[in-house]
């Protein structure tokens, strides 16, 4: 099944997206509208004008959502069969932390058999 079929079969996927309909339009139109844009940026940085934007290209992170529709707020480590996925970290912060990578390197360790180094702990 493709990512987007999946997507649309979440039933969580339509809770959110029918409670949050409203934050979807603002941010389309946020972004297609340079004046908008500029209005919302001016609030953290009021000496911004209109020449200080320039064009560029865009990225998408992406948010776990649960069952009910709710927004994940925090990663969340799940162990499947071989492997360790950290999901919904969101970077540099989680996935640099030195605590966290001294967690995921311990259940590597003690999952895959693996042989521990010397310094086994950051914490």
């Amino acid at each position: 099944m493709s990512e987007f079929l999946r997507t649309i079969t979440f039933p969580g996927f339509w809770k959110m997206s029918l409670r949050e309909w409203k934050m979807g339009v603002w941010e389309i139109n946020r972004s297609l509208r340079k004046g908008i844009f500029l209005d919302s940026l001016q609030k953290l940085v009021p000496e911004l004008t209109a020449n200080d934007l320039h064009g560029t290209g865009s990225g998408v992170r992406a948010q776990a959502v649960d069952r009910d529709g709710n927004l994940l707020d925090d990663f969340r480590i799940e162990e499947s069969r071989g492997a360790i996925h950290v999901l919904n970290a969101p970077s540099p912060g989680a996935t640099s932390s030195l605590v966290i990578g001294d967690y995921i390197a311990n259940m590597a360790v003690k999952n895959f058999g693996l042989q521990p180094s010397k310094k086994t702990s950051f914490s």
